[in-house]
């Protein structure tokens, strides 16, 4: 009785286990994450063909979500100007009915907040879809992206882990890539005896080899991996790590093979009758109906326990997790009280802002390092007294940026706004400004050529961040190298990012009356005419790159017997094809030589005079990490010419807007030079430079803008 008995406990716990083990890893119900809608307008969707279309599509794309590979796509219209394209893409891990069901949430989001708008696509946790007025299919798309990641850091063999997740991730990409039904990879590997790291990747099908790989490097590189989990969501594919599992093992392991059919066939008695049911076995083997009760009940109630303790730290582990994405922020910030530190607590952490607590100035203030009562070094700027904005708008513009939350951004932690004071808290970052260490020829040889590769594409992915990533697409528009901290492992930090909005300087794009930067570092339709746009930001980022490789500040740029300035330099090296000679010799030992060429060649892309031939922050994330893709020749850059013989500032013009009001551009008065051996130019406006000191000096604030007027110039 009793080997009948346990071998009936036996088989009611390994049923109680698979479904425990199910719960486990069962799919809870999809989940909006984000949406964006391009194109909107009205009055011409009232009523229209395309609107129709739309609506057409989305109810085929919801009706076809069974697809047995989750991934349809469907073209409605006969015209050009009617035709709309959609597609959908479901996790490769998921059944079709939940597909179904998230395809459904999708679509509906879709006409409810994108009804007016000829290009959307919403993510949701277990799909994705989007349509658009021109034709999506095949075609490799990496913006709009969605980053999230766990608050919660990894805190043991931090080092090891990181790199597993670089493995890892590398070995599913080209798995991923390499698929045909399904685009879809995922795998485990062991961190510690008892942590396992589990990974996904995947494309949508449509796209070739080659675009799934580029389209996973670039999710790859978003991603934070020295965090506990985190994942980027691109429209043409998708990556996720976590350190438990998340996805559905049943669905990503191979089917098993067929029965191999016996000949001659074998005739078995019990093929087709059903499987025995627990009574009837039961019943069979002699035992009674009280003993079958009095197993079962118990059972029972051990598996309704474990089924409830498992909810609970599921529950509990999602709570923890707190996934953060760039429209809801890490610690969405509800009120302002929650930010606000009183100056009594500031001036205790600075020494009363003491000169020996002071470790910066910028053109917007001062900087100090503190120590709150609770031990946290913080960074605390206390600005000038140039801000135009009032309590209330100064409050509002500090809890948007603080909401901007990204590994190479320094943190806006809090402010303080008492009195004619207002004053920013920033978290502390210890190895101060990359100028600092590149400038200095003491501690230039600590930069070797892999920790400013390093750093390039650090600061890559925080404006990119700013720019298409972020709720508020921030324009930093004074990129440089002072405004770059290093991190106690050298990782960069762009920080000032969203200045010109809590200052009070007009950020909306286009025109703006009142400069703010470094000369240097602008553009010349910015310098002069007030025009920015991401494009500015591009061109500084261009100057700190030429910098970063050659070691030298493009102001203050000097080399034995050369009479130019370093973006001419460079462009004169590189016309001349020895670009390598622009090199840092202090690394010219232990670069990689494809590496700096290519950055180089970036760097040329960026400085162009033309802002529309610059590349999107996008695009050189994307050129910095695929080796494959053909960087186009760059144009001359933008600069100036210098005479010091006349004491004039010379500013080519060429492609700039000239008919615009001269309230919000620079006066410039025109002056006929010929060409001559010195590298003049014929027929340009000009301008003295006192003329410009005192056209900058309206235009500018003391506050705004740092008091050395240096500009990309040739030296004669």
């Amino acid at each position: 009785m009793l080997p009948r008995f346990s071998h009936l406990l036996s088989l009611l716990l390994l049923f109680i286990s698979t479904l425990t083990l199910h719960s486990l890893t069962a799919k809870a119900s999809p989940e909006f994450l984000y949406n964006d809608c391009q194109n909107t307008n009205t009055t011409t969707f009232s009523n229209s063909t395309y609107k129709t279309n739309l609506n057409t599509l989305l109810a085929t794309l919801a009706s076809n979500a069974t697809a047995i590979n989750g991934f349809y796509n469907y073209t409605v219209g006969s015209q050009a100007s009617n035709t709309v394209y959609g597609l959908f893409l479901c996790e490769g891990d998921i059944n079709p009915d939940v597909c179904q069901s998230c395809v459904a949430l999708a679509r509906n989001d879709l006409k409810q907040n994108c009804s007016t708008a000829k290009v959307g696509i919403t993510y949701y946790d277990q799909c994705l879809l989007r349509y658009s007025n021109v034709s999506i299919f095949s075609t490799l798309a990496l913006s709009p992206a969605l980053v999230l990641y766990n608050v919660f850091d990894i805190n043991i063999e931090r080092d090891k882990f990181i790199e597993l997740v670089g493995e890892t991730m590398n070995d599913i990409k080209g798995e991923a890539a390499r698929g045909t039904d399904k685009k879809f990879a995922t795998k485990e590997a062991k961190f510690t005896d008892s942590d396992t790291l589990y990974t996904l990747a995947q494309c949508t099908p449509d796209l070739s080899t080659t675009d799934c790989n580029t389209c996973l490097t670039m999710c790859i590189n978003y991603l934070d991996t020295g965090r506990q989990g985190a994942r980027t969501l691109l429209p043409s594919c998708n990556v996720r790590f976590e350190i438990y599992p998340f996805y559905n093992f049943t669905a990503t392991t191979a089917p098993a093979p067929a029965p191999v059919a016996l000949s001659p066939p074998t005739r078995r008695t019990n093929t087709t009758a059903p499987p025995p049911t627990l009574e009837t076995e039961a019943n069979e083997k002699g035992i009674s109906t009280t003993i079958l009760v009095a197993i079962i009940i118990p059972v029972a109630a051990s598996a309704a326990f474990l089924t409830i303790l498992c909810y609970c730290l599921l529950r509990k582990k999602k709570e923890q997790k707190a996934v953060v994405q760039d429209k809801s922020a890490v610690d969405e910030i509800t009120n302002v009280q929650s930010l606000q530190y009183d100056l009594r607590t500031i001036e205790t952490a600075t020494n009363n802002f003491s000169i020996e607590n002071k470790i910066g100035e910028g053109g917007f203030g001062d900087v100090y390092k503190g120590t709150l009562s609770n031990g946290q070094e913080v960074a605390v700027k206390r600005l000038s007294e140039g801000s135009r904005q009032g309590a209330e708008q100064f409050k509002n513009e500090v809890v948007l940026v603080a909401k901007l939350q990204h590994r190479n951004l320094v943190r806006l932690l809090g402010f303080c706004l008492e009195g004619k004071e207002k004053i920013l808290i920033y978290e502390y970052v210890p190895n101060k400004s990359l100028d600092h260490h590149l400038f200095d020829p003491e501690t230039r040889g600590q930069l070797d050529w892999s920790r400013r590769y390093k750093i390039i594409e650090g600061i890559t992915r925080g404006i990119l961040y700013l720019h298409e990533d972020s709720r508020l697409r921030i324009i930093h528009r004074d990129l440089k190298p002072s405004n770059v901290l290093l991190d106690a492992d050298m990782n960069p930090k762009v920080s000032d990012f969203g200045m010109a909005r809590i200052f009070g300087v007009d950020q909306s794009w286009g025109n703006t009356n009142r400069i703010v930067g470094t000369f240097g570092y602008m553009p010349p339709e910015y310098a002069m005419h007030g025009y920015f746009s991401v494009k500015s930001d591009v061109y500084s980022f261009g100057v700190l790159i030429l910098e970063i490789i050659s070691g030298q500040k493009n102001s203050h740029f000097y080399q034995p017997g050369c009479t130019e300035d370093l973006l001419s330099y460079a462009w004169k090296l590189w016309k001349e094809d020895v670009p390598l000679e622009l090199v840092d010799e202090t690394i010219r030992d232990s670069y990689s030589r494809n590496e700096v060429l290519r950055c180089i060649q970036i760097g040329l892309l960026c400085v162009q005079e033309d802002p529309d031939m610059r590349p999107t922050m996008a695009s050189v994330m994307l050129m910095l990490n695929s080796f494959s893709i053909t960087l186009s020749l760059p144009q001359k850059p933008a600069f100036c010419v210098w005479t010091r013989t006349r004491s004039e500032l010379t500013f080519p013009i060429k492609g700039l807007e000239s008919d615009q009001s001269t309230s919000k551009s620079v006066p410039f008065s025109v002056n006929d030079t010929n060409k001559s051996e010195n590298g003049a130019y014929s027929g340009i406006k000009t301008a003295t430079l006192t003329e410009l000191l005192k056209i900058f000096s309206r235009h500018t604030t003391s506050s705004a803008m740092e008091t050395d007027m240096q500009m990309p110039c040739l030296v004669n």
